[in-house]
């Protein structure tokens, strides 16, 4: 059976169940208060007797939530929906009582009862009731009616909230791609006239960075393990590059393998300690990689022994400014990332994300240094 006809039968139960107890609940009151005034109705008269009235008020529903749906009590027609309401009040309560006067007729032995008689008995007895009963349909009906329009904003909301979050998070990635690419054509370029096999080993390695970063393009977050796959592939060019003057050693806690971060992360901040820190100085260069886990987050380090940042302030670049965006729109209020001053000289660069660890755990040995 579909999902949506399931649905409806399951709606239709519920409402059936509503009224039942509502007829039961009646009929036990009506039970004991014939007790209570000396004139005893049996159980399967008083039961009966109630079901049958809240029966029929359950098939007159029907048509009044239509009616409800269709002239809601809301503006800026609410006047002519009460009009409409007001009539319909009437009809209702008229129907109840041809319908349920018939129904007496039908149950009674009482063969002398005439229609006329049981009609303008029950229309005095329960006319005004009658009325509430409508009434009280509608204004349920209107409360249904407005959760299931909040719910419906708030699921429509979600749904273009999310969109338009997954839209800045591709068109982060997609500007921060071309940033790196052309920053490794010019390291190419220049290296072309002084080393051509270096150069070449560079284009050949580009080429598997690019087919790896555009098979990932839809992927937000990753493991930290595949992110680190794809930072060796560019510190693997940068070292061609730099040759001994550069020095990366990665001190990654196991446990953080398999903890997810955001796809492309960490190669601007490599990419920044390289330009800021490594490039300008003649010594060799060092740059630390750290990551551990503290409590429920993920704290990432970058650290380079260049001059660090003095007391100027930081202006950020393409990859950093993106890096930012891109934490803030993933994370929000639960990230951090800072750029400061190391404390034995250098920069440090510290990002701090929630702790989420994939699904499946793989063991595996803790990284070692990498270095030319």
């Amino acid at each position: 059976m579909p999902l949506r006809s399931q649905k409806s039968w399951l709606k239709v139960l519920v409402v059936f169940a509503f009224w039942t107890v509502l007829g039961v609940a009646f009929g036990v009151q009506f039970h004991f208060a014939s007790e209570q005034i000396g004139n005893p109705v049996p159980w399967s008269r008083a039961l009966t007797h109630s079901l049958c009235d809240w029966y029929v008020f359950a098939l007159l529903s029907v048509p009044a939530v239509l009616l409800s749906r269709h002239f809601a009590i809301e503006r800026p027609h609410w006047g002519r929906a009460l009009l409409v309401h007001f009539f319909a009040s009437i009809v209702f309560a008229l129907s109840y009582v041809a319908l349920r006067s018939s129904l007496a007729l039908w149950q009674s032995a009482d063969s002398r009862t005439i229609f006329a008689e049981a009609f303008t008995s029950l229309l005095v007895k329960s006319w005004h009731f009658d009325l509430i009963v409508y009434w009280v349909i509608v204004a349920v009906s209107h409360a249904f009616s407005y959760y299931e329009q909040l719910r419906e904003r708030e699921l429509r909301n979600a749904e273009l909230e999310r969109r338009l979050t997954e839209a800045r998070l591709q068109a982060l990635q997609m500007q921060l791609n071309p940033h790196f690419l052309f920053n490794t054509l010019h390291a190419i370029s220049s290296l072309m006239h002084k080393d051509v096999d270096a150069a070449d080993a560079m284009l050949v390695r580009l080429s598997e960075l690019l087919r790896h970063a555009l098979e990932a393009t839809n992927t937000q977050e990753v493991t930290l393990r595949e992110e680190l796959d794809f930072l060796r592939r560019y510190l693997e060019i940068e070292q061609t590059r730099f040759g001994k003057r550069l020095k990366i050693e990665m001190n990654i806690a196991p446990e953080t393998l398999d903890a997810f971060v955001p796809n492309l992360i960490l190669q601007p901040s490599l990419e920044n300690a390289i330009i800021h820190g490594i490039e300008p100085q003649a010594r060799d260069g060092e740059i630390q990689l750290l990551a551990r886990k503290e409590g429920e987050s993920l704290h990432i380090e970058v650290r380079d022994n260049g001059a660090g940042i003095g007391n100027k302030q930081i202006e950020d670049g393409v990859g950093l400014s993106n890096t930012r965006a891109r934490l803030q729109q993933l994370y929000g209020a639960s990230q951090q990332f800072t750029i400061a001053n190391g404390p034995g000289g250098g920069a440090v660069m510290t990002m701090i994300l929630p702790f989420r660890r994939a699904a499946v755990m793989t063991s595996v040995s803790p990284l070692h240094a990498i270095s030319a």
